[in-house]
């Protein structure tokens, strides 16, 4: 059976790291997660290795030169990208690959990787989302507007993925999603 890329997109505070941590959980034994390369600094409770692989500019842009990303983009002012290393590790290892990137990723990974299966997560309006990223404490009212910012446009490009699920309410945002999933490993 081929094994999937699947990516999972959303703006900033939407709540994909806690859908995509459920998934991992109840489907380790044919799902693996692409930890993605960024240049931010690490947060309270990230590690190494587990959350992101955290490296110095300088390492990111030499890998971008050398090829070893199947996208990357600066967003936020740091670099987030996804190692090709990484997901050829998890396909060889015969699992499907869940890759959680923003928008530009997604679209960049559409294109080089055919076949890739792009969902997007929306909030359930806009002020939610503005209220989601405020109780998060962790970014500066610079950050926040910056990625408020960002949330509009990636909104906007959200109509080229090929599924979108409504988080208004965990639960019910789960059912769709593990569902989805269910139907595309087995396709």
């Amino acid at each position: 059976m081929e094994r999937k890329i699947i990516v999972l997109s959303g703006p900033s505070g939407v709540g994909k790291t806690t859908l995509y941590k459920r998934l991992l959980r109840e489907f380790s034994s044919s799902l693996d997660f692409s930890i993605s390369a960024t240049t931010r600094p690490i947060r309270p409770g990230e590690k190494n290795g587990l959350d992101y692989y955290f490296i110095k500019e300088e390492e990111f842009i030499k890998k971008i030169n050398l090829g070893e990303f199947v996208e990357w983009a600066k967003v936020h002012g740091h670099y987030y990208g996804t190692l090709k290393s990484e997901v050829e590790r998890i396909l060889a290892n015969g699992k499907n690959c869940l890759l959680d990137v923003d928008v530009q990723g997604g679209l960049s990974i559409k294109k080089t990787m055919p076949g890739s299966i792009l969902i997007f997560i929306f909030p359930p309006s806009f002020e939610e989302l503005e209220k989601r990223i405020k109780e998060r404490k962790s970014d500066t009212q610079e950050e926040i507007k910056i990625r408020l910012e960002q949330a509009r446009k990636e909104l906007e490009l959200s109509k080229e993925y090929h599924y979108s699920i409504v988080n208004d309410e965990l639960e019910r945002a789960y059912a769709e999603l593990k569902n989805l999933v269910m139907e595309i490993v087995r396709n």
